[in-house]
């Protein structure tokens, strides 16, 4: 599993075909969609199973509330695109805090 690291300032693009459709299917919009990329602890990793005509990740990041989302996304001319996102399920909850929690001494 290879973690990568996205520059900030980040900016989006969202296809006309995606506005409205995660709040739709996940009750998830496009505002809230964007915050788990400002999440200080956020988990980025390259979709391999995904990834064929162009580079996809996934992203596992909190929202300003605290709710803990999955979003599969690319980027494109610099801007990210998101294609889906979702709550996580309980396998990446634990990837999430696994993978953020410190070590105590």
């Amino acid at each position: 599993m290879i973690v990568i690291v996205i520059k900030e300032p980040v900016e989006f693009e969202w296809d006309k075909g995606n506005i409205g459709k995660n709040q739709k299917r996940h009750g998830v919009n496009e505002k809230e969609a964007e915050e788990p990329f400002f999440d200080n602890k956020k988990k980025t990793f390259k979709d391999y199973l995904h990834s064929g005509k162009e580079e996809r990740f996934r992203i596992i990041g909190k929202t300003k509330r605290g709710r803990l989302l999955f979003a599969a996304f690319t980027i494109r001319k610099g801007l990210v695109r998101i294609i889906s996102v979702r709550n996580v399920n309980r396998k990446e909850v634990q990837l999430y805090e696994e993978k953020t929690s410190v070590a105590k001494v």
